[in-house]
């Protein structure tokens, strides 16, 4: 009888403090909670970044990702971030998305 107790108590106890946990944890931290919001505070160069970071702005996937890494490669580095709109699939729209993100 003592052990059924016990593991009543133990379960119940389990399902009290994630709900405590859970509460506590909506406070806003100073870290970012999420992939795209750590994309967000990073900036990303142009002139340097690989395709997989190219491919965590919005709107980019890898294969546009690595248009801009081949146009970069053929072309030489941008000299603004506007001229991102010469790779094929980039247009001004999907700058401006990004463009708090972006850098040379």
């Amino acid at each position: 009888m003592y052990k059924v107790f016990l593991s009543v108590l133990c379960l119940s106890s389990l399902l009290i403090f994630p709900v405590a946990e859970a509460t506590t944890a909506e406070k806003p931290s100073s870290q970012p909670t999420s992939q795209s919001q750590a994309t967000q505070s990073k900036l990303i160069k142009i002139n340097s970044a690989t395709a997989e970071e190219l491919s965590m702005l919005n709107g980019i996937g890898q294969a546009k990702a690595t248009a801009i890494v081949e146009y970069r490669k053929t072309h030489g580095n941008f000299s603004s971030v506007e001229q991102l709109t010469e790779v094929k699939g980039i247009g001004e729209k999907l700058i401006e998305k990004n463009r708090n993100q972006l850098s040379l």
